[in-house]
């Protein structure tokens, strides 16, 4: 049996807590490898080392940092395939979709690239009669990351970067589900010329996490994950005055307008209900069309392209439109949630409960559902699936439409789909959710600009990536000089006004 340790201090180190996890393959539901889990001595420890090497590096020109991250990336470009398999072994993507997970990340890293010009200053000449001010961006020392299982590849990116180009030590704490690729990224960034202790990644639990947020060595936290535990971590992590910025849950809505292109709308549902089986915090799972005549062509089209989906095994080709979930418990709640819509009175309309796969029936593989006539008040609605399941819920107006998506506690992502540039306006400006998309289903941006969400899908006050990101990493110091000429005249005991 394979067992996954820790990388610490540059190389694959094994566990000493003697507590170890299972991870599974999802498509066959046999356990292929077991992690350790690490307690709170082995988590202070490598954090202590960390400390010790971010001196260093922190000091190390940005743009040799840069030049790192800019190895880092041909490393990603030449081990693509490599890193698409194990990553889709482990969480039961299909490997374009794995491709693309660590391709969004492989974004965020050239953007990192930039971090010279991103970590400038400012400097204001002749503040006052012979004093200069400017102010100076400095990392924040060791910081961590807390990943899930969804994204393996590309939020530890996202997490790790920005933090480690602007000079800090960085701790990743991926999800005990698939941590292989996490793994593998960290020896990519030794190989890429990453000081040995700068990147440590700790395996582990609720044990592991908690250490992080109370361990007084560590001053930021990142988290990705649901909503109770980023609203929990939040708390910890700020309450021992660290800087926390923490991602939860998602329930995104798309509003299909009556003047939009059906098959265009029906197309954007499908790919982003059901890609990679719904586990995605930027999936769309509540369609939204105004007026009945809008909802009954909506569906028409829906039915045929959901029930003629592929799903199955990474291995079984490109031509899979999506794979298993990641394990048994998350596929008993996904079909307890389908179960509940259907005693609310939901009517669904394509019904996957049944669905088995020829040779993988111990595989945690659900099949597509697509539920009409959901009202507010359902499970199905109120709640993250996180699954292959697409709710609709059918409103009579646009304001109807805007108020589901306003009112619901989550505000990660929401898309309209219209021909009425007025409406798509009016939409965007008033939505009280973080990313909009227009005619784009799933509005994630590029890794120039800032991901992040509102209300109960995000705590803190800066986002992910962009430009946000290395603010998020570093501190701003600001000096006032003056280098005095001439007769000194003496001690000052009042502020001086500016002439």
């Amino acid at each position: 049996m394979k067992e996954i340790g820790h990388w610490i201090n540059g190389k694959h180190v094994p566990g000493t807590s003697g507590r170890f996890a299972d991870v599974f393959n999802p498509a066959t539901g046999e356990v292929q490898a077991r992690v350790a889990l690490a307690s709170k001595a082995e988590l202070d420890a490598a954090t202590e080392a960390a400390a010790a090497a971010q001196v260093k590096w922190g000091a190390t020109n940005p743009q040799r940092r840069a030049r790192v991250m800019m190895e880092f990336v041909r490393l990603l470009n030449r081990d693509m395939q490599k890193l698409a398999e194990a990553l889709s072994s482990e969480h039961g993507k299909t490997v374009p979709d794995a491709k693309g997970d660590i391709q969004r990340g492989l974004e965020v890293i050239e953007f990192c690239i930039g971090a010279p010009h991103l970590l400038k200053g400012e400097f204001t000449d002749s503040a006052g009669p012979g004093i200069d001010m400017y102010s100076m961006r400095q990392p924040i020392g060791v910081a961590a990351g807390i990943t899930p299982f969804n994204f393996p590849a590309m939020i530890p990116m996202w997490k790790m970067g920005p933090a480690l180009a602007c000079g800090n030590a960085f701790i990743l704490k991926p999800s005990e589900r698939d941590p292989s690729v996490p793994m593998m990224l960290a020896e990519l960034m030794q190989e890429a010329g990453l000081p040995d202790g700068v990147l440590q990644v700790i395996n582990g639990d609720k044990e592991s996490v908690d250490a992080i947020l109370d361990n007084p060595q560590i001053s930021g936290v990142g988290f990705v994950g649901s909503t109770p535990i980023a609203e929990y971590i939040y708390s910890r992590g700020t309450a021992n005055g660290k800087r926390v910025q923490c991602f939860g849950g998602a329930k995104n809505h798309m509003i299909i307008m009556p003047d939009a292109d059906m098959d265009l709308a029906a197309d954007a549902l499908v790919g982003a209900g059901y890609g990679a089986a719904g586990e995605r915090c930027m999936a769309i799972s509540v369609a939204v069309p105004v007026g009945d005549a809008t909802a009954d062509a909506l569906i028409e089209k829906l039915i045929p392209r959901i029930e003629k989906l592929k799903v199955g095994p990474y291995t079984a080709g490109n031509d899979v439109d999506y794979g298993p979930v990641v394990t048994a418990a998350a596929k008993a709640n996904i079909l307890r949630l389908v179960e509940s819509g259907v005693a609310q009175g939901a009517k669904l309309v394509v019904d996957g409960r049944n669905f088995a796969l020829q040779g993988y029936e111990d595989g945690f593989f659900v099949g597509p559902h697509l539920f009409d006539h959901v009202t507010k008040d359902m499970d199905i609605y109120r709640k993250e699936i996180f699954g292959p399941v697409l709710s609709t819920v059918r409103a009579k107006t646009y304001e109807e439409a805007l108020s589901l998506a306003m009112d619901h506690e989550y505000g990660n992502g929401t898309a309209i789909f219209t021909r009425d540039g007025d409406t798509a306006r009016d939409f965007a400006n008033r939505v009280n959710v973080g990313m909009i998309g227009i005619n784009v289903p799933i509005p994630v941006p590029l890794a120039y600009h800032t991901f992040g969400g509102w209300k109960k899908s995000a705590f803190g006050d800066l986002n992910q990536h962009g430009p946000d990101a290395f603010r998020f990493y570093t501190r701003t110091k600001t000096i006032t000089s003056r280098w005095p000429s001439g007769i000194k005249e003496g001690a000052a005991f009042n502020f001086k006004q500016m002439d």
